[in-house]
Order: C-alpha cells, then structure tokens, then sequence
C-alpha cells in the first residue's frame, strides 16, 4: 500500500456548523474520539508538523469541526472530543448534535478514523460514536493510541475488548498507533489515502 509522506497541510478553519464548512467538494476523513484520546497529536503525527493542531492536557479543548486541508487533495476534519471534558451538559449535547449531523448528512465524508486510548477499556461514548458509524455507514478504521503506554504483552488483550465492545464490522482495520514512536503512521495513512481515492 503506497503510503507516500504528506508534502503539505495547513489550517483551514474551525466549524461550529456544516453550513460553515467548505464547498470545494475534496474528500474528507474525520478523526473522532473521547476528549485527550490524542487526536491532535497524531495529527501532527501524521503531516509531520508540531504544531498544525494545538494539543493540550484540558480535555474538551476542541468544540468545534477543525479543518485542515493536505496536499490541496484531501481534508481532514477534527470532530469535538466526547466523554469527560468538562463543560456544561447543554454545550456536551450540542456537541453530539453537531458530530451526528455531519456524518448523517456530509457528502464529502467519506471514512472515520475512530481513536479509543490503549490504556482503558472503551467507553459508553466510545461504544456510542461506534455505533453511529456503523448506522450511517461510513468506513471506518479504528485506532488505539497510546499505545506506547502499555506492555506489549497487553496488545492481544487490548485487541480483544476493543473487538468485543465496539463492535466493528468486518471490513474495519483496527491499528495501534503510538504520536510518540510513529507507530501505525504508515498504515494509517495508506489507509486514508486509499479512502480518499488517491492511490
């Protein structure tokens, strides 16, 4: 699977609506996960740039669709992170409204990449984001990050309660991924670009 480096990735703009995101109709991959799963950090990962999203120990920092377009061809959009961040149910609510909408109703989304920490058990929320991919359809691959965390005599254990909690079809990879060591870069790239359309 060719998984050529991404040359160039710049920040669009933050979305509190889908009227608000772009027009230009480029395939877009959404990064979906519970607050502080790390999923600016495999962003920045991923384009190779440490800063293209802002990390941080709060969770709950991102509340809205970030946008980030790579290589002019392909856009990722990162979704508010669900779970513990504390905010106010009301802000939490409007935040499910918004991240089921856009994979209901976006045109251009064409795959999840779905992250849930290698360090515990997938959530109630994680069990639910999963199951709203799975009811709208949308491909989908589902990351374990932080994986660095863990020994690695816990994978295959890890593994398992992921497959038996959320779910996943058939079809959908599940990839460890570590935004310290680069493990799972590769695959998780190729994997995006072959959604995209762009192998």
């Amino acid at each position: 699977m060719a998984t050529q480096r991404i040359e160039t990735a710049e920040f669009l703009l933050g979305a509190a609506s889908l009227a608000q995101l772009p027009r230009e109709g480029l395939p877009e991959i959404a990064f979906g996960g519970r607050s502080n799963v790390g999923k600016s950090s495999m962003l920045n990962k991923l384009t190779g740039r440490k800063k293209l999203a802002r990390t941080s120990k709060t969770p709950g920092k991102t509340r809205e669709l970030n946008i980030y377009k790579i290589d002019n061809r392909m856009i990722i959009v990162d979704l508010p992170g669900y779970g513990f961040a504390k905010v106010p149910d009301s802000v939490k609510e409007a935040w499910g409204q918004l991240v089921e909408s856009y994979l209901n109703s976006r045109e251009q989304l064409v795959a999840v990449v779905h992250l849930v920490d290698a360090r515990h058990p997938p959530t109630k929320d994680d069990i639910q984001m999963h199951e709203w991919i799975r009811h709208y359809q949308v491909p989908a691959l589902i990351a374990v990050t932080k994986v660095d965390k863990i020994k690695r005599g816990k994978r295959a254990a890890t593994l398992r309660t992921v497959r038996e909690l959320l779910k996943p079809d058939e079809t959908t990879p599940v990839v460890f991924f570590s935004s310290e060591t680069g493990e799972g870069s590769k695959e998780l790239l190729g994997w995006m670009r072959e959604s995209a359309g762009l192998l």
